[in-house]
């Protein structure tokens, strides 16, 4: 996991998106629609077990204007945060 970024360990997230199970390229179209349900500044946090989010979301927010946070290894899924720009 270490060429991925981690996430800080008191990020909290503002609202949560549930990916898990879902397969490339669901994730990133919900956080897409998910994203703009919520504020400037704000964090949100999907839960996902596609491994392709691990690259899709980060060169997504590069491209959006939105910022990637990182992410954290949970059991049998991973924690994705986005802070909205």
């Amino acid at each position: 996991m270490s060429d991925y970024k981690v996430a800080p360990a008191d990020v909290s997230a503002d609202h949560t998106l549930d990916a898990k199970g879902l397969s490339c390229p669901m994730p990133l179209l919900r956080t897409k629609k998910e994203i703009g349900k919520i504020s400037s500044g704000q964090i949100l946090e999907i839960l996902g077990t596609d491994p392709g989010s691990r690259n899709d979301l980060p060169g997504w927010c590069e491209k959006s204007g939105h910022e990637f946070l990182g992410e954290k290894e949970d059991d049998g899924f991973i924690r994705f945060y986005i802070k909205k720009g």
